[in-house]
């Protein structure tokens, strides 16, 4: 917000260019405070985003939490569509849509901002002939957004934040700005726009963005697809799901955690029903569940080690480091 909030004070309300905002929020907030705050340093009208409502020049466009903001045919559509980049709002698909919708007339600026949302959303404004704007890593609170962003995209303006409302400004005044030349829009990203808006996402219609791969949605479990198109490593699911390759292999990393934590749940349990056995004794018990329950109890000891050091447990050293792969 403090990035943003800088951004849109430096803009004029005479800007002739609607803004389109996503910020991540969490999904049980309402968005009016934040919108009453930008208003509060900005000459532009600062809004929440209603479906279907008309895109004005001078007007600031906050996406609502926990839905996406689109936009089609010069109107606002604000969806509860599948999460993209584990987002809802997302910045890929706001950028997709407007993308497709407009064109090279199309500005797409990342912020500050943790992980990877906006990255795969500046290629589809560059595809369709937009320009691509980056805060500065260096100028960034957290960098990783923007970093992201150049390392994938060739990207037109890296700036400081102090800097990009005057840049902005340049960009879309039609007397300054360089002529646009109208191309065509590809049409992986009109079907991937469809897809969102809720149009379609047929098995067939998404095998049509690329191959199906041995790789399952961490949202609902479904098939994969990689998308062929583009330079940025993409996945989505038929749903609608969708995520860049980073993103994906985030997800990966949490669920992977999760089911490990649960596996060193369910072995202390039969470590503790066995221990349970051993101090009742009888015949039943013998050496061989003796070594049973030692063994389990050192594989308990290692898994909690290496879940809470997130390291080879130390009663197996290495004698190099292993390099990260």
């Amino acid at each position: 917000m403090p990035a943003l909030t800088t951004l849109v004070a430096s803009l004029p309300a005479t800007l002739p260019a609607a803004v389109l905002v996503v910020q991540h929020l969490a999904p049980d907030s309402t968005g009016e405070a934040l919108v009453a705050r930008l208003g509060s340093h900005s000459a532009l009208h600062c809004q929440l985003a209603h479906t279907h409502e008309p895109l004005q020049a001078g007007h600031l466009y906050l996406a609502p939490p926990d839905r996406h903001l689109l936009v089609k045919d010069n109107r606002l559509l604000v969806t509860k569509g599948p999460r993209e980049n584990n987002y809802r709002p997302a910045a890929d698909a706001l950028f997709r849509s407007a993308a497709v919708a407009y064109g090279p007339n199309v500005v797409g600026v990342v912020l500050t901002g943790m992980l990877h949302d906006g990255t795969a959303g500046l290629e589809f404004v560059k595809r369709c002939g937009g320009t691509a704007v980056v805060q500065d890593p260096q100028d960034a609170e957290f960098s990783s957004m923007p970093e992201s962003a150049l390392r994938a995209v060739e990207i037109d303006y890296v700036v400081p934040i102090a800097q990009m409302g005057a840049l902005l400004a340049r960009l879309v005044d039609p007397h300054l700005a360089a002529p646009r030349k109208s191309q065509d829009i590809p049409p992986d990203l009109q079907l991937e726009a469809a897809i969102a808006e809720r149009v379609v996402g047929t098995v067939e219609q998404v095998s049509e963005l690329g191959n199906l791969v041995p790789l399952t949605c961490p949202d609902c479990g479904g098939n994969l697809w990689q998308v062929k198109h583009g330079n940025v490593l993409r996945f989505r699911c038929h749903t609608g799901h969708a995520f860049t390759a980073d993103a994906l292999a985030e997800s990966s990393q949490h669920m992977l955690e999760e089911t490990l934590w649960v596996a060193l749940r369910m072995m202390e349990e039969r470590k503790n029903l066995l221990s349970s056995m051993a101090a009742h004794g009888g015949p039943q018990w013998n050496t061989h569940q003796e070594e049973r329950l030692a063994e389990l109890k050192r594989h308990v000891n290692r898994m909690r080690e290496f879940m809470l050091n997130g390291a080879h447990p130390t009663s197996h050293p290495q004698t190099e480091p292993e390099a990260d792969h």
